[in-house]
């Protein structure tokens, strides 16, 4: 008997509800898999439908389509003499299932359902399907006519069950059972399963690749065997990025790696593995052995097929490390990657993107000439089918690029929307900025159109508002520059109509948002401004991030002019400049750093603290750099602002997803819109704890004191601030602020972390007042 098997995983770019694509793809995958040699193909968790169908998954039409692309798919001629596992939904018995279906020339073998959904972060599976609550059990499913005509059976087994072949035995696991701390893949490997697929649609995180990693490597060194992770790749209408990274795995050793990043729509990657590796690994784990042999026995169907071959001499695949990209990498990837998707999808021509001059739109052009490289580099690998979608969105069937910079120049437009508040710096670095990655560059002057405004406005009222610096109030100083920001969101969507116009060009362009994480945490950004686009690549990445992302970009992709733009201090720019010069800065504006903004995003989500645990933590984060008032302030400060603006986020462009602290109120931060921002009973604990706090520490003060006076123990002044007492009344808080700022999260050491993370906040140079209320230049309060 064969012992050596060639199986295949394969990394698909579905879109969800595109039945054609999808199918197309996935009889791609199978056609390079059996052209490989494999006899096992897996594939990600609802290829069939795509995974971001929502409530289209209600529809009875999504499951007809379903079926028929199955009944295409068992008819073909390249499915033959091969075990085929596809992720589909299946109704049984009214009831929707998650389910991988498996099939072997023209028969269906089993219907496996999802027995752990996903509710965490973007996930709601539990909103459109049911966790199959059997385990270790099955039914008869009846089958559409349409399959009946073609596989000639009437029924097939449906639920927890496992594939017995002449050689070996196959499980399976669906995304989720894989991190429940109910797994399914060790009562599988005790009961003899020697190769268990997962067929799986997680999205991207910064900092997160290890994660997978580091679960597939534990569950194989557990109890050793074979183990097949497939995943989807790119937008496939959703605001979240899946990420790839395929891979088989055996006894705890990775062997076959997919790509996190890459514009490829099908990736097939292959494993020749001996069956008798697993089962020597198994054998002389003995603890092992002694729970295997009384563990619970999984009902299996019978195949008349062998997935080895009789060739002993095929090579075997051997262990590799894993290739983590840096978090900088990923930014410049991922994005990159999704807005590429989202392009080519939307039948638009390119991105129009106000250029600012400043990190964050900075950073958008970055992405996208990030982009522009990697469709060049496709290309040239020989990528038809991403040449093939170039040349739809330029409307050129002939077109080639020449490099990054020309075909950046096809398809991003960059426009600096100056006002006389607008300096001169900022319009220099938006210019070189633009011409280093290629961009068709635009200058324009808004003011004329702003003055028009207020005209209107005082022609009806009689009366003109002024900016604070020429004597106005803060309304009208708050007034005077959002009308700036929101004529240039205005001027951006009909520029982006006619651009390609003028350039003899059809089409429109999509207008790309830059604004960061932190800001849309505490409403930074003017309600219907530039924030307001189609699209923004950044939304959910923290303004460190993007600095660090920047400087990287600086030598990857030979942009000096971003050293300049790093150097700057960030700026809305929307109140008169003194003598030419800047006056007005964002952290000023905000009463916060960015750095802190951070540690608040982090702390409030995924760490789960209101405003007196946010307290209690960080009064001992700080301790070496603020007093325990300054702190409570500061928390105070916070959330006022975050409550106060927390209904821009309603309207906020559709992100890129990236961080965890992410405040998108689409699905993934669901909070209500309208607060009391006074807070007032949280922060009343937070004023009974500084008092408790000051009390112990008068105490300890006067305990030392008696204990110097009566020189029984010597001690230094130093001892008095050394550290602040536990005012939250547990202890261990400084702990749970893991070293890479991510509260509750162990981080692998194999995976490479930003240079400058820390737990610690450098003293802050924003001046900052005690009790302040919002005054933002953007808070725009309640302007519904």
């Amino acid at each position: 008997m064969g012992r050596k098997v060639i199986l295949a995983t394969c990394t698909l770019n579905q879109w969800a509800m595109d039945f054609k694509g999808n199918y197309e793809r996935i009889l791609e995958s199978i056609k390079q898999a059996k052209d490989r040699g494999a006899t096992y193909r897996c594939g990600p968790e609802l290829e069939i439908t795509g995974y971001s169908c929502g409530d289209h998954f209600y529809e009875s039409d999504t499951l007809l389509h379903t079926w028929e692309v199955l009944a295409k798919l068992l008819q073909d001629p390249i499915c033959k003499d091969m075990i085929i596992d596809v992720g589909m939904p299946v109704m049984h018995k009214n009831v929707t299932y998650n389910c991988r279906v498996i099939f072997l020339n023209k028969k269906l073998l089993l219907i496996r359902p999802k027995l752990l959904m996903c509710d965490d972060g973007n996930y709601r599976e539990t909103r459109w399907f049911t966790a199959w609550a059997k385990p270790k059990q099955t039914e008869d499913f009846y089958l559409p006519r349409m399959i009946q005509d073609i596989c000639g059976q009437k029924t097939v087994v449906f639920g927890d069950a496992v594939i017995a072949t002449l050689d070996t035995c196959l499980g399976f696991e669906i995304c989720e059972e894989l991190w429940n701390p109910s797994s399914s893949h060790i009562p599988l490997s005790l009961d003899g399963v020697e190769i268990i697929s997962n067929g799986s649609g997680g999205y991207h995180e910064l900092r997160k690749a290890y994660v997978i990693v580091d679960l597939v490597k534990s569950a194989t060194a557990k109890c050793g065997g074979i183990y097949l992770f497939s995943n989807l790749r790119g937008c496939d209408g959703e605001r979240v990025y899946f990420q790839g990274c395929s891979h088989v795995a055996i006894n705890g050793h990775m062997v076959s790696i997919g790509k996190q990043f890459s514009l490829q729509d099908v990736e097939v990657i292959t494993a020749t593995l001996d069956l008798e590796d697993v089962r020597t690994y198994r054998n002389s784990i003995r603890s092992r052995n002694v729970v295997a042999a009384s563990s619970p026995r999984y009902p299996r169907v019978q195949v008349d097929f062998a997935l080895s071959s009789n060739d002993i001499f095929l090579p075997t695949y051997e262990p590799k490390e894993w290739p983590y990209h840096s978090p900088e990498e990923e930014i410049a990837l991922g994005p990159a990657c999704w807005l590429w998707d989202y392009l080519r999808r939307s039948g638009q021509g390119g991105f129009f993107l106000p250029l600012s001059g400043g990190v964050d739109s900075s950073s958008s052009a970055v992405i996208v000439h990030s982009m522009c490289t990697l469709v060049c580099q496709a290309i040239a690998d020989g990528d038809t089918n991403v040449l093939e979608d170039l040349r739809k969105i330029i409307g050129d069937p002939k077109y080639k690029p020449l490099n990054a910079r020309e075909l950046c120049n096809q398809i991003l437009v960059t426009c600096y929307m100056g006002t006389k508040n607008s300096s001169e710096e900022t319009c220099q670095r938006a210019k070189d900025l633009s011409s280093q990655i290629g961009s068709y560059h635009l200058k324009i002057k808004i003011d004329i159109i702003i003055d028009a405004i207020l005209t209107v406005f005082t022609l009806v009222t009689g009366v003109t508002p002024k900016f604070r610096a020429m004597g106005g109030t803060t309304r009208e100083n708050l007034a005077l520059q959002n009308i700036q920001a929101r004529v240039r969101m205005v001027m951006a969507y009909f520029f982006a109509q006619l651009v390609l116009w003028t350039r003899n060009r059809s089409g429109g362009l999509l207008v790309l948002g830059s604004g960061n994480v932190d800001e849309g945490l505490v409403g930074y950004l003017t309600k219907y401004d530039c924030s307001s686009a189609d699209v923004n690549p950044i939304g959910s990445i923290s303004k460190k991030d993007l600095k660090s992302f920047l400087k990287y970009a600086i030598f990857k992709f030979s942009l000096p002019a971003l050293g300049e733009i790093l150097d700057a201090k960030p700026t809305a720019e929307l109140e008169p400049l003194s003598e030419g010069k800047l006056v007005q800065t964002d952290e000023e504006d905000m009463g916060m750093t960015y750095d802190e903004l951070s540690i608040y995003g982090h702390l409030r989500k995924p760490g789960g603290c209101g405003p007196y645990s946010m307290f209690c933590k960080l009064v001992n984060i700080w301790s070496n750099i603020l007093q325990v008032q300054d702190v409570a302030d500061k928390v105070k400060h916070f959330f006022r602002r975050y409550s106060i603006n927390r209904h821009k986020m309603t309207v906020i462009t559709p992100s890129y997803h990236a961080e965890t602290y992410s405040p998108d109120d689409n699905r993934y931060d669901q909070r209500q819109f309208l607060y009391n921002a006074k807070w007032e009973w949280q922060f009343r604990a937070i004023d009974i704890a500084v008092k408790r706090y000051l009390k112990m520490k008068e105490e300890r003060m006067h305990d030392i004191g008696n204990l110097i006076h009566s020189k029984m123990h010597p001690l230094k002044d130093s001892v008095l601030d050394r550290s602040f007492p536990d005012v939250s009344g547990s202890t261990g808080i400084h702990d749970n602020f893991s070293s890479t700022g991510r509260l509750g999260v162990v981080v692998s050491e194999s995976v490479p972390k930003c240079s400058k993370d820390t737990n610690t906040l450098p003293k802050s140079n924003v001046p900052f007042r005690r009790g302040a209320v919002n005054s933002s230049v953007h808070s725009d309060v309640l302007s519904f």
